[in-house]
């Protein structure tokens, strides 16, 4: 057994162990996510780019690059961050600002910025920037959270990032506005104020909506898909899931990726997982998501200082988000936004950012104290 001073001395290097657990639960959905990748994405490879495991090699390149993150972020002390957090959201603020001006435009959607070969997109690090930054801002004004102008002032810090981002990319922008909120739900210790930030929030949203006409048609084809051309990736996608029954076709067996659901491997892969392996399959995803998003619970519940609570609530509301809304969106719950599910969806960018994210809170768990 080691004595207390060799125990001191490992804390002290930030030799502690981070928790297995969530790194289990990570790597489970990666493997997954690869494994789906590939028979989802396996005709559209063929067809475009006569290679079936076109999108295999370009997603599991990004998830090798992501796991090296992943490890690397795990080892810095997550206090380091908090002095880079104000030029990292700024950062965000100049990529997305770039964006408008000199973004690649695909699928009618401006969102990714070229350097080079390498192309990425913006918002994914935005998401980062903003939890650190707001991290460390509601960390030191922990205080003064109890009105509702303290909390105003704090929403206000990520309003610019807000508008430039959900310019072309309204789904990201409600992350990052849902990740915001919960934050300063989290630090404040007055509840019935929220009702008044909720209404700013719908306020907010109405006006984003209402700015650009196609918005407002994604509500009229969520009522009815049937009637629009735009309703059809929705319509097959619930047609995959019913297909999928409780059992599902068979691994690598659905009708639906066959070119009926476009660009499948994206958005609405979770409908092909569905058709593929049932409700029961469907099922034990949502469960790992769940896992994942308790331990994230278990380590801002039990982390040493504020900073980290804020960090590993920050990327807990991420993730609790994302799949929430890629998940209603597949099953017509909400209108269409666009939406990757995490880890699973193909997207390198998504995947990177992703398990830095994880990184981070694998490092926050190091400094974890269960009494």
């Amino acid at each position: 057994m080691a004595s207390p001073n060799t125990a001191k001395r490992a804390k002290k290097q930030g030799k502690e162990p981070f928790d297995y657990s969530l790194m289990l639960i990570v790597l489970g959905l990666v493997v997954f996510g690869l494994v789906v990748l590939y028979s989802t994405s396996a005709y559209n490879g063929q067809v475009k780019f006569a290679d079936k495991a076109y999108y295999l090699k370009k997603q599991f390149f990004a998830t090798s690059l992501g796991l090296a993150c992943m490890y690397a972020v795990s080892r810095i002390d997550y206090h380091k961050w908090e002095r880079l957090a104000v030029l990292g959201y700024l950062m965000s603020i100049v990529l997305s600002t770039a964006v408008l001006f000199f973004g690649d435009e695909y699928n009618g959607s401006k969102r990714w910025l070229s350097l080079g070969p390498i192309s990425f997109q913006p918002s994914e690090f935005a998401k980062v920037a903003v939890i650190l930054l707001l991290a460390s801002v509601i960390s030191r004004r922990v205080r003064k959270m109890t009105s509702l102008w303290q909390m105003f002032l704090v929403m206000l810090v990520i309003l610019p990032i807000v508008g430039l981002v959900g310019t072309n990319n309204l789904s990201t922008a409600i992350i990052i506005m849902g990740i915001a909120v919960i934050l300063v739900f989290v630090a404040s210790p007055k509840y019935f104020q929220f009702i008044g930030m909720g209404a700013l929030g719908v306020g907010f949203l109405a006006i984003f909506l209402s700015v650009e006409s196609y918005r407002l048609e994604r509500l009229a084809i969520w009522r009815n898909p049937e009637e629009y051309e735009k309703g059809y990736q929705t319509l097959q996608g619930l047609y995959a899931i019913g297909s999928g029954g409780l059992f599902g076709v068979g691994y690598g067996n659905s009708m639906q990726k066959l070119g009926f659901v476009p660009e499948a491997q994206n958005d609405m892969i979770f409908s092909i997982v569905c058709e593929e392996f049932g409700l029961l399959g469907a099922i034990i995803v949502i469960l790992l998501f769940l896992l994942l998003v308790w331990r994230l619970l278990i380590i801002a519940m039990h982390v040493t200082d504020l900073f980290g609570c804020m960090i590993a609530v920050g990327i807990m509301g991420h993730i609790m988000i994302q799949v929430i809304l890629n998940i209603a969106v597949v099953t017509n719950t909400i209108p269409n936004t666009g939406i990757t599910l995490p880890f699973i969806s193909y997207g390198g960018t998504s995947v990177l950012f992703l398990l830095s994210e994880m990184g981070l809170a694998l490092n926050v768990s190091r400094h974890v104290t269960y009494s």
